[in-house]
C-alpha cells in the first residue's frame, strides 16, 4: 500500500485514514518511526498544517507518539488498545476480573469447538509452564505463562475481533492476575481449574470448558475479597 494524494475536502480525515491503514496493516510497524513531515507532505499532496493535524489526531488516539528531537513513532497497531487501556485504568480489579470471565468463557467455549490437535499440545505445554512457575514460587514466570495460555486459547477461537480485544487487554489482565495472585492457592485451586479447562477443550466439551473458566475466576474473586476484608480489619 502506498500513500495517495487526497482529492476531496476532508483532507485531515483522509490523511488520518491513510496513515491508520499503514499502521494497522503493519507496513508502519509498532516501534518504527514514520516518515518526516516534508516527506508526508510530498506523498500526500497536502499542506504542512493538514499533515500536522492528522499526526496530532493519531497521537491523541494513541497510535502515534512524538519524541522530542527524534521524530514520531508508531505506538500501537490499533486505536482499540489505547482506548481500552485508558478505560481499564479507571476500573477496579473486580470489574476487570468480571470482564475476563465474560471473554474467557466464550473463548474457551469456541476453542473447544475449533481447536486443532497442535493447539492442544501448545495448551498443555503452557499449562506445564504455569505449574512449574507456581511450584518454584516464580510470580513473574507464572503470570507470563498464564497470559500466554489464555491468549493461545483465544487465538484458537478464530474470531479476529475477540483476539484483538483480548490482546489489547493484556496489560490490564496482567495487573488483575498480579493483584489476586497467591501461589499457594494457585497450586491447589486455579491450577486444577486450568487443567479442567484444557481437558474440556481437548474433549471438545464447550459447556465444561466455560464452567472451568467460571470456576477459576470465582476463585480469583474470592481471593480478592479476602484481601479486601483483611485490609479493612487492619
Amino acid at each position: 500500500m502506498e500513500l495517495k494524494q487526497t482529492t476531496r475536502s476532508t483532507l485531515v480525515e483522509q490523511v488520518v485514514s491513510q496513515m491508520e491503514s499503514l499502521i494497522e496493516s503493519g507496513q508502519w510497524p509498532v516501534g518504527s518511526r514514520i516518515p518526516v513531515e516534508p516527506e508526508l507532505v510530498k506523498q500526500l499532496g497536502v499542506s504542512r498544517n493538514t499533515v500536522r493535524e492528522g499526526v496530532r489526531a493519531l497521537i491523541h488516539a494513541g497510535l502515534l507518539t512524538a519524541r522530542q528531537g527524534d521524530g514520531t513513532y508508531v505506538r500501537s497497531s490499533s486505536s482499540l488498545g489505547p482506548a481500552l487501556v485508558r478505560r481499564l485504568r479507571r476500573s477496579n480489579a473486580t470489574e476487570t476480573l468480571e470482564v475476563r470471565c465474560a471473554l474467557e468463557q466464550e473463548a474457551a467455549r469456541l476453542a473447544a469447538l475449533r481447536r486443532t490437535p497442535e493447539e492442544i499440545e501448545t495448551f498443555r505445554s503452557l499449562l506445564s509452564a504455569c505449574d512449574a512457575a507456581a511450584a518454584a514460587h516464580d510470580v513473574e514466570g507464572y503470570i507470563e505463562a498464564d497470559l500466554k495460555l489464555h491468549l493461545a486459547i483465544v487465538q484458537a477461537t478464530r474470531n479476529s475481533v475477540l483476539i484483538d480485544l483480548y490482546e489489547h487487554m493484556t496489560d490490564a489482565l496482567e495487573s488483575s492476575i498480579d493483584q489476586t495472585l497467591d501461589l499457594s492457592v494457585i497450586v491447589d485451586g486455579a491450577s486444577r481449574s486450568h487443567c479442567q479447562m484444557v481437558d474440556a477443550i481437548a474433549a471438545q466439551d464447550p459447556v465444561a470448558a466455560a464452567e472451568a473458566v467460571r470456576r477459576y475466576i470465582r476463585e480469583s474473586l474470592n481471593l480478592l475479597q479476602e484481601d479486601v476484608h483483611k485490609e479493612g480489619s487492619l
